[in-house]
Parts: structure tokens; C-alpha cells; sequence
């Protein structure tokens, strides 16, 4: 595949669509990146390649131009001295210098061409680039939210949580027995209190049947 095939494949493609048929979507955009940082090495080495040539070639020009202008000069002088052969000798070297010229020429336009599309070119696959590391930084992002989230919904329901809630339920049974024990003693303290009193309620009571016999015994003796 030549460069620019390639550099325009990249350049077309649509990022979006590519990861959402990659099973892998973090290492397809990875590759991705991968590739467009090596077809931008591979741009700026060509350019650099075309630059150097560019000049050369116009040394190359302006070495031309000072040899035509030169045979100019000699074809005038031989005029002005009257040698038309001397002169026409001349010309003849300055029309083949000329057409060296014309071939620098077109090979310097040629150069521009590729050296303008080059600069295009990168500028473009710049900008794929950046769009292409935002979406790298989007998909880390989904990835360490999903990967965080992940994680809570698993410790909310982890047997380290389960074991937690169950010494927790334990502690709140020991605390329902100590408040029993509690009440217990509560309940048992209350109790002579009740027996006390329900001795002396009998009592009572045995005093008001000897009072009532006694009082019997004293109208049948009467």
C-alpha cells in the first residue's frame, strides 16, 4: 500500500465506526494511534527527503541561470566583434542550458506540489490524532468508572460485608441478653418487696379473725 493510499484510508476513516465493530474497542484505538504516529514519521522523513531535494535542485537553478547568463554575455560580445559564428556557438550553449532549466523547473514545481500536499496531508492526520487520543482518553475513563462502579456493586455484596453484618447481628443479641439479664435482676430485686408486704397484708388479716372470734366468744358467754 503506497503512502498516501494509506494516509488517506486514515484520514477517511471514521474512528467511531472502527471501535464499535472491535471486540477489543481500547486496543483497536491503540493500534489506531499506533499507526498514525508512524505514518506521521514516515511523512516528515518524506518530507524532509523532498526538501533536501528541493535544494539541491534550486542550486542547481541558480548555477543554470549564471551559465546562461554568461553565454548571453558571450553572445553578445561576439556580435559586438563581429563573429556571428562565435555567437551563434554561443546561443547554441545558452538554448541547451535553457533546457536543463526548464526540467530543474519542472521538477521544482513538482516538488511543490508533494511538499504542499505533505503539509496538507499532516495537518489532517493531526487532527485524526487528537481526535483519536480524546476518544483513547474517553474510553479510560468509561473504563475506570465502569471498573470503579464494578467494584461497589461487588463489595455491597461481598462476604467480607456479609461476615460484618452477621458479628453485628451478634453483638445486638448480646445486647438484647445483657438488657434481659438486666431486667431480670430488676424483676427479682422487686420480688421480696411483694412478699414483704403480702406477709404483713396476712397479718392484717389474722388480726381482724381473732378480733371478730374474740368477739363471738364474748357474746356467747354473755
Amino acid at each position: 500500500m503506497g503512502m498516501f493510499t494509506r494516509i488517506n484510508d486514515i484520514i477517511q476513516s471514521n474512528i467511531n465506526a472502527l471501535l464499535d465493530k472491535a471486540e477489543d474497542p481500547e486496543k483497536m484505538i491503540r493500534l489506531i494511534i499506533q499507526e498514525m504516529q508512524e505514518t506521521l514519521v514516515e511523512i516528515r522523513s518524506l518530507a524532509a527527503r523532498h526538501i533536501a531535494e528541493q535544494k539541491q535542485l534550486n542550486r542547481e537553478l541558480e548555477s543554470l541561470n549564471k551559465r546562461a547568463a554568461h553565454w548571453q554575455q558571450n553572445a553578445e560580445l561576439a556580435i559586438s566583434k563581429s563573429k556571428d559564428d562565435l555567437a551563434r556557438s554561443a546561443l547554441i550553449e545558452k538554448k541547451n542550458i535553457e533546457a536543463k532549466q526548464e526540467v530543474v523547473s519542472k521538477q521544482l514545481a513538482s516538488i511543490d506540489e508533494v511538499l504542499v500536499s505533505v503539509q496538507d496531508d499532516t495537518a489532517r492526520l493531526n487532527s485524526k490524532l487528537s481526535e483519536a487520543k480524546a476518544k483513547q482518553k474517553s474510553l479510560q475513563m468509561r473504563r475506570q468508572t465502569a471498573s470503579v462502579r464494578m467494584q461497589a456493586k461487588q463489595a455491597t455484596h461481598s462476604e467480607k460485608l456479609e461476615t460484618v453484618m452477621g458479628r453485628f447481628d451478634h453483638y445486638e443479641q448480646r445486647v438484647d441478653e445483657l438488657e434481659a439479664k438486666v431486667d431480670a435482676y430488676d424483676l427479682t430485686d422487686s420480688a421480696p418487696k411483694q412478699s414483704l408486704q403480702a406477709e404483713f397484708d396476712a397479718l392484717e388479716k389474722d388480726d381482724a379473725i381473732e378480733r371478730e372470734l374474740a368477739a363471738l366468744k364474748a357474746n356467747k358467754a354473755a
